[in-house]
């Protein structure tokens, strides 16, 4: 397919434009449901969960965070097996419905007040069942657009996913001012974005499997009819390589230790050091929500013309030097236009696997892409968001900000590596 000066719209077919629509908005649906309670937990935590004194309450805040990525990687397994197996349009029909379901539990149900811990266990509950939808809906809608399209419109194609996911984020902390501020009931926020989705899985319907994976799969089937087989054997071309494994584990940790800092950690600071309301501080992170799609936007502009590799090699200079600088400029801040500015630099330059997602998936076998990516991607979400959550808790009591750099170096300094790795499997 070739590019023409009229941009990625015009290079696409009719079904390409018809299918990353209904991905992108199924994703911000997902991301939408998803991130309001993320987004609106200082006000949530409170209705459903016992008060405690600060640091137990840093404790279980943490433990509402972390429960939506704790099983994951079950789902993983589960999904990547569907997706392998039956095709990639029933993962992403199926979390669809997973993520309206859960919804409709949280804006049925009663507080902590009325029910007790019983309302707490409900919600974790929810929260699990959201984590293993949104993963997997990323996951299923990158794959989905990599074996759907060509280079070079595939890299913005598949990007988008994260610029719509982003807008879900930003609409939920839209939503988050309408409920504090003009005391719009956060529950309808909850019915609203289930009924789109069920709406949203019954158009996903419409899709057609990938070609790349029927045509895998039609080979696959006749191989096993040739040598006589009753069911596929893992060949060599089967395998992922564990470099290649661990390259993209390192790549993936990244994202989460950045998230957390811009919209978890940095709520604390505002909370604590400027005395900040609920209201003052979604609208804080609302504006930075809209920081953080200026700069996808912009990576997928620039995904198109430049190498989606090179793009990360750029923001890893440039974000060195603010990860260095850190701590001292969150010791020295007086006003939170301070924490604003280090926010969105943290925004518009942290690393991340997009725009470069494709080029990683191309190197997993097409027979059990779903499963490699899925389960790399749920177990680095599990695990950095485990550490990151915890950790800062008690690193940042012992070291102060600077706590922050023993979590955030480590991570920088494995995504060179794995980038690096990729660098040269490309270059082959």
């Amino acid at each position: 397919m070739k590019t023409t000066r009229h941009g990625i719209l015009s290079s696409l077919n009719k079904e390409q434009k018809e299918s990353a629509g209904l991905l992108q908005i199924g994703t911000f649906l997902e991301y939408f449901d998803l991130m309001l309670y993320v987004h609106m937990a200082v006000l949530l935590n409170d209705l459903f969960f016992p008060k405690f004194d600060p640091f137990i309450s840093s404790l279980l805040a943490a433990t509402t965070f972390c429960s939506i990525y704790l099983l994951r990687p079950f789902s993983a397994l589960l999904f990547g097996y569907i997706g392998d197996n039956m095709g990639r349009k029933p993962t992403v029909i199926i979390t669809t419905i997973m993520m309206a379901s859960s919804c409709m539990i949280i804006a049925n149900l009663p507080t902590y007040d009325e029910i007790g811990i019983t309302a707490s266990w409900i919600m974790i509950a929810c929260r699990v069942i959201q984590g293993m939808s949104s993963m997997e809906e990323v996951v299923g809608a990158e794959i989905y657009l990599t074996e759907s399209s060509e280079i070079p419109e595939r890299y913005p194609l598949v990007a988008s996913i994260h610029i719509a996911s982003a807008l879900g984020g930003t609409f939920a902390l839209l939503v988050g001012i309408l409920s504090i501020s003009y005391n719009f009931n956060w529950r309808y926020a909850f019915y609203i974005g289930a009924s789109i989705a069920l709406v949203g899985a019954v158009a996903r319907t419409a899709l057609r499997e990938t070609r790349e994976f029927i045509n895998a799969k039609r080979h696959r089937d006749k191989l096993i009819k040739s040598l006589g087989l009753s069911a596929p054997e893992e060949t060599k071309s089967d395998k992922l390589d564990k470099k290649t494994a661990l390259s993209y584990f390192a790549i993936q940790c990244a994202r989460p230790a950045c998230f957390y800092f811009t919209y978890v950690y940095s709520c604390t600071i505002l909370k604590n050091a400027f005395d900040y309301s609920v209201v003052d501080i979604i609208t804080h992170n609302f504006l930075v929500s809209l920081v953080d799609t200026v700069g996808l936007i912009t990576v997928v502009y620039l995904s198109y013309r430049i190498h989606p590799l090179k793009i990360l090699k750029a923001k890893l200079i440039i974000f060195l030097p603010i990860v260095l600088s850190m701590p001292f400029l969150l010791n020295i801040m007086s006003v939170p236009f301070h924490l604003f500015l280090i926010q969105s630099f943290f925004c518009l330059f942290c690393i991340d696997s997009s725009p470069a997602s494709p080029v990683f998936y191309q190197h997993f076998p097409i027979l059990k892409r779903f499963t490699y990516g899925g389960l790399t991607y749920a177990i680095s979400r599990a695990f950095m968001y485990i550490i990151v959550s915890f950790g800062l808790v008690f690193l940042i009591e012992i070291c102060g900000n600077y706590g922050l750099l023993i979590i955030l170096l480590p991570v920088m300094l494995a995504f060179h590596f794995g980038l690096k790795h990729f660098t040269k499997l490309e270059k082959k």
